[in-house]
């Protein structure tokens, strides 16, 4: 009885021990919680549990998405090799996730064995950065006739869920339903109506996510016409000997075949003849040199260009005009001219002295006509102005507006006139 009643004693002295001992320990509790991890695809992670007071307790690592449990203690319980553990301390608890992929993002559960069970959950993101699907997008090169409508289309992954834009290569507006005109479009579907020419190029479509690097993909579109043809001058005029060069401007594509005929005969580069071919994109610029032109070499010439949709010609007259001259300068001119005048002037009042003259002389040797000879002299050379009315008034006559030669008239005639009295 005695040794009965012994045990029962230590047994209930243990239990009050152990109570005791319970009542007296502090319980583990978090420090702090699990943060948000957000990481790219491929990328290590690490999510921390900070943990106080653990003593003898122990801490376990569960992903709640997948219901699996991955580390208890220092141990890795998950067969997923991406997945460890380590500690500081026993304080920090670390779970270690490398390489992440896809279906690593989600819940993740940080547990404690008290009684009760005390947890706490952070969260692991995985981010994917932007990736074009090529099997669900436009081929890299479109080709469509002229005046066709076509869809370019884009279509990306990744997480988050990208935002595609288009732009164009050469950083002109995109056309869109043929009325705005705009510096980029988004979405993945871009339609272009009733295409022209000058939509033909780059376009670029560009998908991004804020995960870096965005992506994009070049997209060609050739946009298919038959060739066209424009002449500046088609007539033109050069003297013979002298070099002169035609002109033709085309355009085209699928890039087309130029080349210059004359007399339904092509002319080759020769030192006769130049060929040159300016191109640019759709565009070029044909230009043929005839050198030393003779005779034989006016007439028509014809520039012509061809595709694999059709073909289309230009025609150029060239006709043969007069070598320009030499021509003064219009000072030069205006000079000279004046000197002729002065000259013409000259010889004409000299000739006029000269016939008056001789009308004097005349006069003296015929003394009987001698008074009409005078009255002619006057009517030739002073109509129009006073003269004196007799010989004793001819130096008071009034002579402000007489010229030189009516001056040289009325001297000659005064002088006769006395000498005849």
């Amino acid at each position: 009885m005695r040794n009965n009643s012994r045990q029962s004693v230590t047994v209930t002295m243990l239990y009050i021990f152990v109570i005791i001992n319970q009542a007296l320990t502090v319980p583990p509790e978090f420090v702090e919680p699990i943060p948000n991890v957000t990481v790219a695809l491929g990328r290590d992670a690490s999510l921390p549990c900070v943990v106080k007071n653990l003593g003898t307790y122990k801490v376990a690592w569960i992903h709640i998405d997948r219901q699996m449990i991955l580390t208890i203690h220092r141990h890795v319980i998950s067969r997923i090799p991406r997945f460890s553990v380590s500690y500081d301390n026993d304080r920090t608890w670390l779970l270690h996730v490398s390489n992440a992929h896809r279906e690593d993002r989600g819940y993740y559960m940080c547990q404690v064995n008290t009684n009760p069970m005390i947890s706490q959950v952070g969260y692991l993101q995985v981010v994917v950065p932007p990736n074009i699907i090529d099997s669900l997008s436009t081929p890299s090169n479109v080709a469509i006739r002229e005046n066709q409508n076509v869809s370019l289309t884009c279509k990306a992954e990744g997480f988050p869920t990208p935002s595609v834009k288009w732009r164009r290569g050469d950083s002109q507006e995109i056309i869109v339903d043929r009325k705005n005109k705009v510096a980029s479009f988004d979405g993945e579907h871009l339609n272009l109506t009733r295409i022209s020419r000058s939509e033909m190029g780059v376009y670029l479509c560009i998908a991004t996510n804020g995960v870096p690097p965005s992506v994009s993909k070049r997209v060609v579109v050739d946009v298919e016409f038959p060739p066209m043809i424009w002449v500046p001058n088609q007539l033109v005029g050069a003297p013979a000997g002298t070099d002169v060069t035609l002109d033709c401007h085309t355009e085209a594509h699928p890039k087309a075949i130029s080349y210059w005929v004359r007399d339904n005969v092509m002319l080759l580069p020769t030192k006769k003849y130049g060929a040159a071919l300016t191109e640019s994109s759709y565009m070029a610029h044909m230009k043929l040199t005839v050198r030393n032109l003779q005779t034989i070499d006016f007439g028509n010439y014809r520039c012509i260009s061809k595709n694999s949709l059709g073909e289309t010609e230009g025609s150029i007259r060239l006709y043969e005009i007069p070598m320009p001259t030499t021509i003064s300068k219009p000072t030069e001119a205006r000079s000279h001219t004046h000197r002729e005048n002065l000259a013409k002037r000259n010889v004409s009042k000299q000739a006029q002295e000269e016939r008056m003259k001789s009308k004097m002389i005349t006069s003296t040797e015929n003394d009987d006509n001698t008074s009409q000879k005078k009255t002619e002299a006057r009517q030739e050379y002073g109509v129009g102005f006073r003269t004196p009315s007799s010989p004793q008034l001819s130096g008071c006559v009034s002579m402000v507006r007489w010229t030189f030669p009516q001056f040289a008239a009325v001297i000659l005639n005064c002088f006769f006139c006395q000498r005849h009295v």
